[in-house]
Parts: C-alpha cells; structure tokens; sequence
C-alpha cells in the first residue's frame, strides 16, 4: 500500500469510534420506532389520517430544527450539540411510550424530528471540516451508509422487543441506542474541528449567511430539494403500489427490504465515484434511476414487476448515497458555515416532507398511478438541474 492509500485508509478508520459509531447506534435506536409511531397514535384513539399526521410530524421537527442546530454548532460546537441532542431525545421517547393522549403524542414526536435534525446536522459539520477534500464523498457516503443500516436494523430490533414487551419494547430499544449513542460520545476523546467558533471571532449571522449563498440555495439547493423528495415518495409508494395490487404486508415488506439492501451495499462506492471522477458522475444516474423507477410502476402488475421497480430505486438510492451531504460541503463557505450547512439541509428536510405529500395530493386528485409519472418526471428534473449547477468536478479548496 502506498504511503497515500495508507493515510487515506487511516483517516476513514480514524471516523469509526468517533464518528460512524454512534451515528449508527442512534440510528438503529430511532429506526426501533419509526414504524410504530403511527400505531401507537391509533391505540390512543386517533384515525388513520390523524395518525399519519402524527408520524409526519418527525419531519415537521427536522425541518423546524435545521436552522437553529446549525446556529447552536457555531456557538457550542459539534459534541455539544450532539449531547444535547441526544439528551432531549431521551425524554421524547419516554414520553412518546407513556403519552395518554395523540396531542402530547404528537409533540413528542415533533421534539424527536428536532434532535434528529441536530444530531445529523452536527456529523455533516464535523466531517466537512475534518475530512480532507479528496474523501470528503468516500466520508459522507459511508455516514450515510451507517445511517440507513441503522434504519434498517433497527425495525428488526424493535419488531423482536415488541413479542416481549409489545409497543413499549420498542421505544425501549429505542431509548437504549439513544443513550449508548451517548455514552460512546462522552467517552470518545475530543476530535480536531469539533468545536464552536473561538469567542472574539466574528461569526456572521443565519440571515447574512443565507443572503450571501442566496444563489447557490435557489439553484443547487432546489435539485437537492427534489432529491429529498425522490428518497421520500420511493418509501411511501412501493406499500401502496403493493396494497393496490393486492399484496399481503409480508410480501410488500419482504420487496422493500430487498430494495433496502440493494440500497445500503452501495454506499462506500458511490462515495469512491463521486470523489475519483466528479460529483455528477452519482447523482445525474441516480435521479434518472429514481425517476424512471417510479415512471415504471404503471407497468407493474404483480410481485414481480414491483420487485424490478423496487430494485430500479434500491439502484438509484444507492448511488446518492452521501449525495446531499457532499454537495453541501463542496458548497459551504469558510465563514459562517455551520449556518449555512443548516439552511442546506432544511431544502433537503422540505423535499422530504413534500415527497409524500405530492403522492397524496395527486392521488386523491386524479391516482396513484399519475402520482408515480409525476414523481418520475420530478426525477429527471432532478437529473437535469443537479447536471446543469454541479461543477464538473468536485472542488478542492
């Protein structure tokens, strides 16, 4: 091995303890209950749609949280605000288990979305400042990779607590991953970088920053809207392109884990691709892939063609893995850059919360299967923009 390849390997294993580890735990702790928030709002009498209004909540509070969490970092510093983070998450999944009514619920699960915001925000921060250039996408992708196969376990974890314990078992897991994600930072050294700006420093305000990178967020940051909104809509239209055709839950579940996998095995190479030949070499296939998936579905008539669709997004998924989080740190100024980092990922955060909204709007106003083309069209918007503002090459500064 080259004395490069060395430094390079060095520098990633370096991340583990400090970085991927606890990234990991916290995501597995909270993908424990993601699937059970909606049934725990109908056990307290909610309707179906009130429920889901509930679950959607956890994004209304990371879209609500971006922009505070990156003012809090350039104040106390990355570890602080994961601290705090965590610290405030533990008594939303206390009180989201012991909630006596969908209201109390509801706001749990609201202060949830807050601290998860602030918890991802803190590790982009962190590894745009300490990851050298020429692996800042290998770094990011591979923080994404750990994220989704937290997300992905973590259900498993939660499914296996609740045959003991029912419901509560998983908000169990939950808050045991949320508080060894914790521990493993309390006892993990201080790492260079991950600190608040020196008092005396000038720090820019929110308001400044986002007025300096108006362009780049009313561009860029408008394909990375879509690119949220592309991830989102794939997780909420294969079950209901499922139910439609009248699958039984084992099975739309058994085809969304498939494509889960096929999304989490791509994660460290999509990271390589972006950072040996550019940016748009990822993210133009990825959001061709994710659009013409979805096109695609109308075709769909059994188990069969839902796997290959499924598989198509799996594809696609995989390949943006670390996407939103790399563009963000190529764009991010020196000066003001927690700040500007929050304002970036809310355009990511709205896309997210729009994605299945859109699939409900135009299904109830016309179909699914008209949603399906709209959000397939919304894909190869995003293939086009995200070619025309991303720099051919990744940039080194």
């Amino acid at each position: 091995m080259t004395e490069t390849a060395a430094a390079q390997g060095q520098t990633l294993r370096q991340l583990g303890p400090t970085v991927y580890l606890p990234s990991a735990v916290y995501s597995t702790g909270i993908g424990a209950v993601a699937p059970v928030i909606v049934l725990t709002a109908t056990g307290l009498g909610a309707s179906p749609a009130v429920a889901a209004i509930v679950a959607g909540l956890l994004g209304l509070g990371q879209i609500s949280g971006s922009l505070p969490a990156g003012v809090l970092i350039s104040r106390v510093g990355e570890r602080r605000t994961m601290l705090t983070a965590a610290g405030f998450a533990i008594p939303a999944l206390i009180c989201c288990m012991l909630a006596p009514n969908v209201l109390l619920l509801g706001a749990a699960v609201a202060l949830l979305g807050v601290c998860g915001s602030a918890w991802a925000l803190s590790r982009h921060a962190y590894l745009t400042e300490a990851v050298r250039p020429e692996l800042r996408a290998r770094a990011m992708s591979t923080l994404g990779g750990v994220g989704r196969i937290g997300t992905f376990t973590g259900p498993f974890l939660g499914a296996a607590a609740m045959h003991l314990a029912g419901l509560d078992g998983a908000y169990l897991v939950a808050i045991t991953g949320v508080a060894l994600a914790n521990v493993v930072l309390i006892v993990s050294p201080p790492v260079p970088h991950d600190r608040a700006v020196p008092a005396g420093t000038e720090r820019p305000g929110l308001w400044a920053v986002i007025r300096a990178n108006q362009h780049t967020l009313r561009t860029l940051g408008v394909g990375v809207l879509l690119v949220g909104a592309l991830r989102a809509s794939r997780q909420t239209i294969v079950p209901l392109w499922g139910v439609s055709l009248g699958l039984d839950p084992a099975t739309i579940g058994l085809i969304y884990g498939v494509s889960g996998g096929i999304d989490m095995l791509l994660f460290y190479p999509a990271g390589k691709l972006m950072d040996r030949f550019g940016r748009r070499w990822a993210a133009v296939p990825a959001m061709a892939l994710l659009g013409a998936a979805h096109a695609l579905l109308p075709l769909a008539t059994g188990a069969f063609g839902l796997t290959a669709a499924a598989l198509l997004m799996g594809l696609g998924n995989g390949l943006s893995a670390g996407l939103v989080m790399t563009l963000g740190a190529d764009a991010s100024p020196a000066a003001g850059r927690a700040e500007f980092l929050g304002a970036w990922r809310l355009c990511s955060d709205i896309g997210q919360g729009g994605g299945p909204l859109l699939i409900g709007a135009v299904t109830a106003v016309a179909s699914l299967t008209a949603a399906a083309i709209t959000v397939g069209g919304a894909g190869l918007l995003a293939a086009v923009l995200l070619h025309r503002w991303i720099k051919p090459h990744p940039r080194y500064e």
